[in-house]
């Protein structure tokens, strides 16, 4: 397949290249200065483009199977992630790839009632991105003529190891035995891949957690 990564050198994006190419997919690894090119896995066909920008968002989706927003703004423009997605949208509409969305876990819901971001120890400093992945949610939902899926990634999504498994989940979050939510980026890249590859979810969120 020919696959488009925006936000290729980030911590996800950068692990969801690796693991498209180690598929053998052609991959464009889109950042947004020449300067991150020395970041992206070899095999890349490394590329500048701005999600924020109409133009660059559809060539960069022209002619591709897949487009993955991988996107994460600075602490303070968390606005951006949610016109990202907007102009995401809006280009692969156009252009016909399929658009897979590396969002939030703060929308999920919990057993106890709520979600994610409603707990009470929920730090204060990752609010303003989990509202932005709220709206970024809600941009997907109210786009019925783009081919998306939404990931929300674990409650506890950090580097490690590359295993191969997890289990899936819809609208709330996918907890172990001891009540843990947990996925490497590693992982959570084998998850979107997987989905790239065997579609299962259109125009719907989903999750994932060992």
């Amino acid at each position: 397949m020919r696959i488009t990564v925006f936000g290729a050198a980030g911590a996800a994006g950068r692990r969801i290249t690796v693991e498209a190419l180690s598929r053998g997919h052609a991959v464009t690894a889109v950042v947004r200065s020449p300067a991150r090119f020395a970041e992206l896995p070899d095999g890349a066909r490394a590329r500048v483009g701005d999600a924020l920008s109409a133009a660059s968002a559809t060539e960069s989706a022209r002619d591709q199977d897949v487009v993955i927003a991988a996107t994460r703004p600075a602490p303070g423009r968390e606005g951006e992630l949610v016109l990202a997605t907007e102009v995401l949208l809006a280009a692969v509409t156009v252009t016909g790839a399929r658009l897979l969305v590396v969002g939030g876990a703060g929308t999920l819901t919990v057993p106890s009632g709520g979600t994610v971001a409603d707990a009470p120890d929920f730090p204060a400093d990752w609010l303003p991105i989990a509202r932005a992945g709220a709206e970024q949610l809600d941009r997907c939902r109210a786009a019925p003529l783009a081919d998306w899926a939404y990931l929300s990634p674990a409650a506890l999504l950090t580097p490690g190891e590359r295993t191969g498994r997890y289990r899936l989940g819809a609208d709330e979050l996918v907890t172990d035995q001891h009540g843990v939510s947990a996925l490497s980026y590693e992982d959570l890249a084998v998850v979107l891949l997987d989905e790239a590859e065997d579609p299962e979810h259109h125009q719907c969120r989903f999750t994932a957690a060992y």
